[in-house]
């Protein structure tokens, strides 16, 4: 008679049989997806480098008078007609406000005692990204106006009457693949930067996660036609203003939190200096004010994610891979705002709000405070005699 086994013994031999499948199965399943992950992060040619940190060598800066929540009592400008209106300049013989936005225009803002009730009107398409502009001359018709153009796309621009001529996009065998911020001297020497020779503005995020000096501050002369390098292996340079004397140029440094000093005029010609470190954001474009202050545009605070970031490159890298198989993410509240300092760097006021984000220029019209936004539908107008930034005790 064959031997049995007895059916305690047979059951718990199927018992353990099917432990051992759902044991393989869960690390299957959960062993599966992180070795692919682990594989895809191996594989994956984003490489960022180490940021040097050890050059921020103080806390951020902080300014004695502040507004933290500018955007209680402010109002929009040109709301859902103005897309991303980033960089923005002001004539003041014809008061009006002209901005590039994301659609491809260069628009002009008349305003209005109501902001609400301001003008739009399109006045050139470039066929590109136009972000920094700056006028090549001053004149009370509005239509006989000459404007720069920093087009992210196109290159360097120059604008007169209905004409819209490229004046460069290249320089030393490299091609700009973000022409950011500009400025125009009183000789007629254009300054600008071009933020990333390896990235384009729809990727520029890459860039300051990669944390490589991809950027460069050049001139153009529009007699000899010769575009220059004057500074570069910088860390994503955006925006850019000559100073009211005419002998040096302030420009930022995304990615590092600063403001630097070039040196067009006299013996330190050629020279660059610090201007301002530490910034409490990273800064975009920079303007004069025309009262002995510059108005520096923070489009992000310096938060806990990127003091990490910054850190350990392999944040930015998980970031990166993000950003390059899924798209960027929405954009949240970043307490973005607006930082002033004085012709030494000196920090003067800080006009900011945890629940603004984005904000890439601004400039100051009298008592009113306006910003523009890469991100936003519109112009924000602050009323800064009824809303001022105060001592915070």
């Amino acid at each position: 008679m064959p031997n049995s086994m007895p059916e305690s013994v047979s059951a718990d031999t199927s018992s353990s049989s099917s432990s051992s499948r759902l044991w393989l199965v869960t690390v299957f399943l959960t062993g599966g997806p992180v070795f692919l992950a682990m594989l895809v992060y191996k594989l994956e040619s984003f490489d960022p480098a180490p940021i040097p940190v050890h050059e921020f060598t103080h806390p951020p800066l902080t300014a004695a008078l502040r507004n933290e929540r500018m955007l209680q009592g402010s109002e929009k400008v040109g709301y859902g007609v103005l897309k991303g209106p980033e960089d923005l300049l002001y004539d003041a013989h014809s008061k009006l406000i002209y901005t590039g936005c994301e659609d491809g225009w260069i628009k002009r803002v008349t305003l209005n005692d109501s902001p609400a009730d301001s003008l739009v009107h399109n006045w050139i398409n470039t066929g590109g990204r136009p972000l920094g502009i700056a006028f090549a001359n001053s004149d009370p018709d509005a239509d006989r106006i000459t404007m720069i153009v920093a087009d992210a796309y196109k290159g360097l621009l120059k604008i007169s009457g209905n004409s819209t001529v490229l004046l460069t996009d290249e320089a030393e065998g490299k091609k700009f693949k973000l022409t950011d911020g500009v400025d125009v001297a009183d000789d007629g020497m254009i300054y600008f930067t071009d933020a990333s020779y390896k990235y384009y503005l729809r990727e520029y995020i890459l860039d300051i996660f990669e944390g490589k000096p991809n950027g460069r501050l050049l001139s153009f002369d529009p007699v000899t036609k010769e575009t220059k390098v004057l500074v570069s292996d910088l860390y994503f340079a955006n925006g850019v203003v000559l100073s009211p004397d005419q002998t040096h140029l302030v420009y930022c440094e995304t990615s590092m939190r600063r403001c630097r000093k070039f040196y067009i005029k006299g013996k330190n010609a050629g020279r660059v200096e610090k201007f301002i470190e530490t910034l409490p954001g990273l800064p975009d474009n920079i303007r004069y004010d025309g009262e002995g202050h510059y108005l520096i545009a923070l489009a992000t605070e310096f938060s806990t994610y990127w003091d990490l970031a910054y850190r350990y490159p392999f944040i930015r890298k998980v970031s990166g891979m993000v950003v390059r198989y899924l798209g960027m993410p929405p954009m949240g509240k970043s307490s973005s705002g607006v930082f002033i300092v004085d012709l030494d760097g000196k920090p003067i006021a800080h006009y900011y709000d945890p629940e603004m984000s984005l904000i890439s220029s601004a400039i100051k019209i009298g008592d009113h405070l306006y910003c523009g936004s890469v991100h936003h539908r519109g112009i924000l107008h602050l009323d800064v005699n009824q809303h001022p930034a105060r001592a915070i005790i």
